[in-house]
């Protein structure tokens, strides 16, 4: 594991697209493809921006690139609280990819049949795998220490071994999410942190051990690949 304190989001922004652009030149040279995974959230906003614009999207061959989502709420896709709707105003719509390149998950269905539905398709694009290796995954934490859509309370989800996305059921919004043993089969983990509300738990995640797993984003511990904290000072405050 490795932590990176940079200024604020902006800088965290700039360094994530420039990890995202050298992993898929990397993985397209090395695979034919870059399948990664991606979230919602306020935090990845900019980084998106910066993907689209000029000095990142001429860098990639956005042919060879794979677009799933860590997680999603259950509305559709149109609606202002859809983690597709950010990534595809903000980045899917400003670059020339496929529409079969872009993997996302069906927030619209029920949750139970959305879940199914994703895991199918994960199933379908990485063949006989138990569990898939996704090249880069894009996580946040929330003030709770939460990440996906993994939750402190979800115990059930957060138990999960075999399943590959599960359905979460909140009093708010019922959400679709990929679950642990996905997340930490990645070959790369990628999280963007910002702001001063996140102080608190991230000092706890990634200061003190003896409370890093009582947060989901605490269970992020890659079996083989690598894992990254990009965090702003605000972030790192404590």
């Amino acid at each position: 594991m490795q932590i990176r304190v940079l200024s604020d989001i902006e800088a965290i922004s700039h360094e994530a697209s420039k990890i995202f652009v050298n992993l898929a030149k990397k993985y397209i040279a090395s695979s034919g493809r870059f399948v990664n995974a991606i979230s919602g959230g306020s935090t990845p906003k900019r980084f998106y921006e910066l993907l689209a614009s000029d000095n990142c999207s001429g860098n990639v061959d956005w042919s060879r690139v794979h677009f799933f989502w860590a997680d999603e709420r259950c509305v559709p896709k149109e609606s202002e609280e859809s983690n597709f709707k950010l990534a595809f105003v903000h980045l899917l719509s400003k670059i020339e990819i496929p529409a079969e390149n872009i993997h996302r998950i069906n927030g619209e269905d029920v949750s139970e049949k959305g879940a199914k539905d994703y895991e199918d398709e994960i199933r379908r694009f990485f063949g006989a795998l138990d569990v898939p290796v996704f090249d880069l995954i894009i996580l946040g934490v929330g003030e709770d220490g939460h990440t996906a859509s993994l939750f402190p309370d979800s115990t059930k989800s957060l138990d999960e071994k075999t399943r590959l996305a599960v359905p979460v059921y909140t009093e708010k919004m019922n959400r679709i999410t990929l679950t642990l043993p996905v997340l930490n089969n990645a070959r790369h983990i990628l999280f963007l942190v910002s702001g001063q509300s996140k102080a608190r738990v991230i000092n706890d995640i990634l200061a003190d051990k003896g409370k890093r797993g009582n947060y989901p984003a605490g269970l992020i511990n890659p079996v083989h690949g690598d894992l990254l904290w990009l965090i702003d000072e605000a972030a790192a405050g404590e």
